[in-house]
């Protein structure tokens, strides 16, 4: 639904909010900051500060009660996202005219807090992570790599594939992603032995935070699966190759993939979103349509999103050196074969329920051309050619004091582009 918070030419009185890349008063992200002794609590990203909405509840009653009680005292972002999507939007709304009405500066200037002072956290407690793989031109890749004469499996271009991670080792961006262990086979032996993976690889990827409420047995229709989507953020789903190729077979990603994911901490709102929802792009000739239960002419005019996502890589050499990190791929989100509203009904159509606090991964998202490839492993063409870096370092996957950092912008003709922040991480060596 778009409104009035999204008229490209509403001015904040904030500082720098008017220019910043990422987060004008347009935006609005939701999060969880805490600074110096303070507990963690919701934030409202707006320029290079975060509203603490918590310190200006008396200006915002009477517009958004319902969010405000949802988040009083709450150190997650849960209990809000238990609510039906109203409140989320009578909330922004609130925001969006404090931060707009210059009467309102003086009894909102405590509550703002420069960004630099702030500590995020993990934006909501991971009730459950699934992760899906719905980039084709990812899962083309990678098949060619495995089966050069077969790399779409026949049940790709009909089933949204997908594998249950693992929640508990899901992170906030700025840490690190310690190098894993696992068993590790030889090309030319068929005896594995336990070893540090030497093939460590990111993957770009958007998390979908789910919010509201399925009830075990009911399926969520394909009509009404976008309303269940509350907001998303980068998301990069760190792969161990070699670890991968050895485990997958037959049941999939297992200690390959556990060991950590990275999201970016604030979420960018369904609400925010409004304006870069865009058609789905049309199939090629002779892929089949969706099944009855994923189809839905609306999600197939406006179920996708304008994203346009860039992995960028700074080595330990080039940080001491004061060099910024270099941008490896660029994609975008029209490249999934899946729209997000199709991850959900497919993921419900057996009564599998969904609650606030689940996040949906979309698979690695690559574009068709080399500079669009989401992952290591299509640039390297599974570590058979070299990338150059400035100074002349070479990488065909990760090495230990790598720095990998996501960025996500949204563009629409007519409106104000949104950011969606970092997703940002750091390998550490083994244990």
């Amino acid at each position: 639904m778009i409104d009035h918070t999204h008229d490209p030419a509403a001015s904040s009185w904030v500082e720098g909010a008017d220019t910043h890349a990422d987060f004008p008063v347009q935006n609005l992200p939701l999060g969880v900051f805490s600074t110096a002794g303070t507990a963690p609590r919701t934030g409202i990203a707006i320029g290079d500060h975060v509203l603490d909405p918590s310190a200006v509840a008396p200006l915002l009653r009477g517009k958004g009660d319902a969010a405000l009680a949802a988040i009083d005292g709450a150190r997650t972002l849960n209990p809000l996202f238990a609510l039906e999507p109203a409140a989320r939007r009578e909330l922004r709304h609130a925001v969006f005219a404090l931060l707009t009405d210059k009467d309102h500066v003086a009894q909102c200037q405590a509550a703002l807090i420069p960004a630099a002072q702030c500590t995020m956290h993990l934006p909501l407690a991971v009730r459950d992570y699934t992760d899906f793989y719905a980039g084709i031109h990812h899962a083309r890749n990678v098949g060619s790599l495995l089966r050069p004469d077969n790399p779409l499996l026949p049940n790709y271009r009909y089933i949204p594939v997908g594998y249950h991670g693992r929640a508990s080792s899901i992170r906030v961006s700025g840490g690190e992603v310690r190098r894993p262990s696992g068993q590790l086979r030889a090309p030319d032996s068929g005896v594995p032995a336990v070893g540090q993976s030497r093939r460590l690889d990111y993957e770009v990827e958007i998390g979908f935070w789910i919010g509201g409420q399925s009830e075990l047995g009911d399926p969520v229709p394909i009509g009404r699966a976008a309303s269940r989507i509350a907001g998303l953020c980068l998301l990069n789903d760190w792969s161990a190759r070699d670890i991968q190729a050895w485990e997958y077979q037959p049941l999939g990603p297992f200690l390959a993939k556990n060991f950590g994911t990275t999201v970016s901490p604030w979420v960018i709102t369904a609400e925010a979103l409004a304006p870069f929802r865009v058609a789905q792009p049309h199939r090629p000739d002779g892929d089949p349509s969706p099944l009855p239960y994923l189809n839905d002419e609306g999600d197939q005019q406006a179920g996708a999103l304008a994203l346009r996502i860039d992995v960028s890589l700074r080595t330990r050499k080039m940080r001491d050196a004061g060099i910024e990190p270099v941008r490896l791929g660029r994609t975008e989100a029209t490249n999934l074969y899946w729209t997000p509203a199709q991850l959900v009904a497919h993921h419900t159509v057996n009564g599998c329920d969904l609650a606030a606090g689940d996040l949906l991964g979309s698979g690695t998202i690559s574009g068709a051309e080399d500079d669009a490839y989401g992952s290591l492993m299509e640039m390297s063409r599974g570590g058979t050619r070299s990338i150059t870096l400035p100074g002349g370092e070479t990488r065909t996957f990760l090495e230990d004091g790598d720095e990998v950092v996501l960025t996500g912008t949204a563009n629409s003709n007519g409106f104000r582009s949104i950011g969606l922040g970092e997703c940002r991480a750091t390998i550490a060596p083994a244990r």
